[in-house]
């Protein structure tokens, strides 16, 4: 597929989703959201993928809104696939692991993207932010029920409520991602989105990641009872098999997803 904004990738069983417009520090644009869902939507599809990193081109993640495009009266939110609502949260749908490796700035949408995503690795150095409050906004994109979950009700009111810019070092306190050396950053993702793609089941990573959605609305007792069921589902499953075998033979495992 041919992104005007974004560049796609795979190797090694993970697909790299680059904005890719870094004199813009990659700034928001219709264009870019709609290449991103086709993006995703083609690294759901692909059997060869097994992980999918989120990271931006040059000295930022994502900027946030465009600025221009604001200023032309809009954000994209009436066109095309930005019209069918909740503009993200078929991100968090998506069953094969998301990765965003925020190298440099993220802020407001940009930010919002990074929260979907299983993990956050931020390169040290790096500035973050919420600026609602500052642009006369309201939290967007499920934020406000976003960061309580992600870093407590305290944290979450800190950041949207004051609209401030925090460094990666603070982000790694609140626990909202985990800061690595600015130098070779995404090398160092990438190397961990590899372990994850190659070392693990494709099968038990859907799984597990079913049970964290269901587990935000479930009583103890009943993930428990569900982790339960999915246990007993997996034995018979090849990939259980084979879990078993290359630990025993001490190699590299085949998993096939099954």
């Amino acid at each position: 597929m041919d992104f005007k904004e974004l560049h796609y990738s795979v190797d090694a069983r993970v697909a790299v989703l680059r904005f890719q417009r870094p004199e813009r520090m990659n700034a928001w644009t219709p264009t870019l959201e709609t290449e991103l869902r086709q993006a995703l939507a083609l690294a759901e599809q692909d059997e060869s993928v097994r992980c999918i990193v989120l990271t931006g081109a040059g000295r930022a993640f994502c900027a946030g809104m465009d600025m221009e495009v604001l200023r032309a009266g809009g954000d994209g939110e009436r066109s095309g696939p930005l019209a069918e609502g909740r503009r993200y949260a078929f991100m968090d749908r998506i069953d094969k692991p998301l990765v965003a490796a925020i190298n440099g700035a993220a802020a407001g949408v940009g930010l919002c993207l990074a929260l979907y995503c299983d993990l956050r690795f931020v390169a040290a150095g790096a500035k973050l932010t919420a600026p609602y409050a500052r642009r006369g906004l309201a939290a967007e994109h499920g934020s406000a029920w976003l960061l309580p979950r992600l870093i407590g009700p305290m944290h979450a009111a800190d950041l949207l409520l004051s609209g401030r810019t925090l460094l990666a070092d603070e982000a790694e306190r609140m626990g909202l991602a985990r800061m690595l050396p600015a130098e070779g950053f995404l090398d160092t993702v990438l190397e961990r989105a590899r372990d994850i793609a190659n070392a693990t089941s494709p099968r038990s990573v859907r799984t597990m990641k079913r049970q964290l959605r269901k587990a935000r609305t479930q009583t103890l007792l009943e993930a428990t009872d569900l982790a339960d069921q999915e246990i007993a589902a997996c034995r018979g499953t090849e990939d259980f098999r084979e879990g078993v075998q290359h630990f025993i033979e001490k190699r590299a495992p085949r998993f096939t997803g099954r």
